[in-house]
């Protein structure tokens, strides 16, 4: 048996980013670890550690049996103390000991995943506590990975790879989420059409269509006087709509025509990661 071919792409995306990961702190002396980044609470180190806990998660390691001191102002949910364990049990180790767990579970991932024999639709268990297909999970991951790389590259002020596999699946699985972020979450009215017009390394448009039910449909035709049309670029789509800024502080980098109200919706709504 083989990996799947449906799989191969989101296996090949992760590939890249946290190798891309490995480069980017494997330089990095002792201090440049606790730099933080844009993610509240979160240092470099921080980053890592995620990333790595939930690569043990999908290795079926078992999860730490750590208890988190009651001060960490920016865990406010379940969710986000599920998060917390992984990084908060690894807050102490050193520069060698991180870059040591990191290269050892991107070996025995990358093994995992060469003998990946499961069909795209098998049901496994994500490190977000869910039941999901493979195909979503391996999605998931080559996203969240692609997503905590530029984090890393903000924070260290190295940025590339707008453009990597990661980049590619990041895009589809945030292109998804739009019809839902302008019908549900923004209530647009029936009838209108909403158009994203991204440009720069991933450039990319899609029309979210409202029909008279109130229901979204999405698809890469030009609409004819839309309701709302945004222009921006990559960088900035894929930061507002993992949460990574808040649409007033990036006002300048994103141009609006059309219902300015339904628009303002649409970006108070937009972040689709917590």
């Amino acid at each position: 048996m083989t990996v799947h071919p449906s799989l191969q792409s989101s296996i090949d995306a992760w590939t890249h980013s946290i190798e891309a990961i490995t480069e980017l702190v494997t330089p990095l002396v002792e201090g440049e670890w606790s730099r933080a980044t844009g993610l509240p609470g979160w240092s470099v180190r921080d980053v890592v550690s995620h990333v790595i806990g939930l690569e043990c998660e999908m290795l079926g390691d078992p999860r730490p049996i750590h208890t988190l001191p009651r001060d960490l102002y920016h865990v406010r949910s379940e969710s986000a103390r599920r998060m917390e364990v992984q990084v908060d049990v690894r807050r102490h180790h050193t520069a060698p000991e991180m870059l040591s767990e990191l290269e050892y579970t991107v070996i025995r991932r990358s093994r995992q995943l060469r003998n990946e024999s499961r069909q795209p639709d098998a049901v496994v268990h994500s490190p977000l506590g869910e039941d999901r297909s493979l195909e979503f999970v391996l999605q998931q991951r080559a996203f969240d990975v692609w997503v905590h790389e530029q984090d890393l590259r903000r924070a260290l002020g190295k940025p590339g790879n707008l453009d990597s596999p990661g980049a590619h699946v990041t895009r589809d699985l945030l292109v998804k989420t739009l019809p839902g972020i302008v019908a549900k979450r923004a209530h647009a009215p029936a009838d209108a059409a909403v158009v994203f017009d991204v440009s720069g390394p991933l450039e990319f448009l899609r029309t979210v269509r409202i029909d008279a039910q109130g229901n979204a449909t999405i698809d890469g035709s030009v609409s004819l006087g839309p309701t709302v049309t945004f222009a921006l670029d990559w960088d900035t789509f894929h930061q507002l709509a993992c949460g990574r800024v808040r649409a007033a502080a990036i006002a300048e980098q994103v141009k609006i025509d059309g219902d300015r109200e339904l628009a303002e919706a649409i970006l108070d709504n937009f972040a689709v990661t917590p």
